[in-house]
């Protein structure tokens, strides 16, 4: 499958009910301003999964192909666990409306509630996966897109309905079936 696509879908799926959505949500409430918190959003996408993605380039080039079989297989078995575990977002750490904008403190906090984070884990995975850097930063970001955007222009009014688990269980398993593909082509070259 084409590295946008899974990269769009995976993120999608692994953002519904991350702390980077939950983020969404409260900057949505705080400052009423849909435009601004958007953009903040694209922005620091770009910037951290770009960063993501390079790093998992460099590792697909600075590793030997049979240990980044494996550290692939690794990472998106690990992802598949790890996106069951449910994120928590406490108001305090929102950032407070400053002379800077609705737009830097977006971008400031979602490029830091990024850091370490599984979406952003999961594109060093994919990078390193596909070794095509644009598509996998172009799909990790419109999937950050599909899953935040909503939440901040409708994400009050449907939060509670969401059936979070669900998604979380679905993003899960198709992390588990992209580490038994990876397993499938470790395997072989071995």
């Amino acid at each position: 499958m084409h590295p946008f696509l899974v990269s769009t879908a995976l993120v999608a799926l692994a953002e519904i009910g991350d702390k980077t959505q939950l983020l969404s949500l409260l900057l949505a409430a705080r400052y009423r301003a849909p435009l601004p918190i958007i953009a903040g959003i694209l922005a620091a996408t770009l910037a951290n999964h770009g960063l993501a993605a390079a790093a998992g380039d460099l590792l697909a080039h600075a590793i030997s192909p049979r240990l980044l079989d494996w550290a692939v297989v690794l990472s998106f078995v690990l992802m598949g666990l790890w996106i069951l575990v449910p994120d928590k977002l406490d108001d305090e750490e929102l950032p407070r409306r400053s002379a800077r904008g609705v737009f830097l403190a977006t971008a400031a906090s979602f490029f830091l509630a990024e850091m370490g984070d599984k979406t952003q884990v999961a594109t060093v995975a994919l990078a390193a996966r596909y070794s095509e850097w644009l598509p996998v930063v172009a799909g990790t970001t419109l999937g950050m897109l599909a899953a935040n955007v909503p939440a901040v222009l409708f994400g009050h009014r449907f939060a509670d309905r969401l059936p979070t688990r669900w998604v979380h269980a679905v993003a899960a398993l198709m992390f588990l079936v992209l580490g038994g593909l990876a397993l499938h082509k470790a395997l072989q070259a071995g």
